[in-house]
């Protein structure tokens, strides 16, 4: 991992580009061969893995972790306590939530976490209600939200999200039982 600093006079090494419109914190770790993209910001102690692509407008929030080899599409919201593991995809537009019960008021709240596993698709405009995890390989189709786990190799679609088919590694359905 690289620390990268957003300052012009700090060489970014192993081929991490960043566009000049992101705003990366200078205590944020990007790994070797990662691309982040116009209007991008990303906070303090966040770590994403090797080979990502952050695509536009993007925002990573305070100490998230992204995997290696990770896709994350244009407008993506990832809010503290969210864990992204390797060879995810995250659609356009697609949003995390962090508080069960948010409330502008509410001084005393708490991060539920949720988990990505390894080889998971988010599709676009889905929302990802906090403290779920969506295992490896799973598949959310666009537009869903998903409120409550999702197992491996199953694809879910609508709102709230419900599991519709198994699926292999490649996203095929193998059955519609699930």
């Amino acid at each position: 991992m690289w620390l990268v600093q957003r300052c012009p006079e700090v060489p970014v090494a192993n081929d991490v580009y960043i566009h000049p419109t992101a705003n990366v914190s200078d205590k944020a770790s990007i790994g070797k061969g990662t691309k982040v993209w116009i209007n991008v910001q990303i906070r303090e102690e966040v770590v994403i893995g090797e080979s990502c692509i952050l695509s536009k407008d993007v925002y990573v929030d305070h100490a998230v972790k992204i995997g290696n080899r990770c896709k994350i599409q244009n407008s993506v919201s990832v809010y503290c306590g969210v864990e992204i593991g390797d060879d995810v995809f995250v659609g356009p537009n697609a949003c995390f939530t962090n508080d069960k019960v948010p409330r502008a008021f509410n001084t005393d709240w708490s991060i539920t976490p949720t988990f990505v596993q390894n080889g998971a698709s988010i599709g676009a405009n889905a929302t990802i209600v906090c403290g779920v995890t969506i295992g490896e390989y799973a598949m959310v189709a666009a537009g869903s939200v998903v409120t409550k786990d999702i197992p491996p190799y199953t694809l879910v679609m609508g709102n709230p999200a419900r599991a519709v088919a198994k699926i292999d590694k490649e996203g095929n359905r193998v059955s519609g039982e699930v």
